[in-house]
């Protein structure tokens, strides 16, 4: 949800079938989905002018409990005043968790393993998209669009506590600009110190009787 808003995938489904529903046709879908795109680029400003994001791990975390919340209530919402509204905050709040969590699997990521993490990463933004789309149809049409709005935010909720219980996304941090990149867990261990030099050979008995004779 928070990786294509409004523009494509499930969501873009569901919001079609909410408008049908709630009979504000498709000018309503419009605007809905006009609010998302408005929200997304907002945060894609407040993004670049703040250049950083203190505490990533936290913000991503947060950011993905107001989109849960702002699903519930756009599924529940009953004028399209509000449904605007809370697509606006959609918008807004899943664009800065798609920019922080990106970020965060650029700079955390092993650089041997980008290429494969950001595959897997796109297929499941992207790939997997079509495979819902009769799932959300179905569950609009038995249950209405409010209990499909209400389990994208059961995602999104799930997936934001999934990041405040795992230590290592709670204590996530993006690096400031210009600052050395952390050694990563895989690399090379530091060598280790030379060898002591070997002893010189001993004398051998030539060499003794010599230095004997000559005093």
């Amino acid at each position: 949800m928070q990786h294509r808003g409004a523009d494509g995938g499930p969501v873009a489904a569901g919001l079609v079938l909410l408008a049908d529903e709630r009979g504000w046709g498709a000018a309503g879908m419009g605007w809905i989905a006009s609010a998302f795109s408005v929200g997304a680029a907002a945060a894609a400003l407040l993004l670049a002018v703040r250049a950083r994001v203190p505490r990533a791990g936290p913000a991503m975390s947060g950011a993905l409990f107001i989109t849960a919340v702002g699903a519930v209530a756009l599924g529940h919402a009953r004028s399209l005043p509000y449904a605007v509204a809370f697509g606006a905050l959609i918008g807004l709040t899943s664009g800065i968790t798609a920019a922080v969590t990106g970020a965060l699997v650029q700079t955390e990521t092993d650089p041997r393993y980008l290429g494969r993490v950001t595959s897997v990463t796109t297929l499941c933004a992207l790939g997997l998209a079509p495979v819902f789309f009769p799932v959300a149809g179905v569950t609009v049409a038995v249950w209405g669009a409010a209990m499909f709005f209400t389990v994208c935010g059961g995602i999104c909720l799930l997936a934001a506590v999934f990041g405040v219980a795992v230590p290592v996304l709670r204590r996530a941090e993006l690096q400031k600009p210009g600052a050395e990149p952390a050694p990563s867990a895989s690399a090379s261990p530091p060598e280790s110190a030379s060898p002591p030099a070997p002893a010189p050979p001993p004398e051998s008995a030539s060499t003794s009787e010599s230095a004997s004779a000559e005093r």
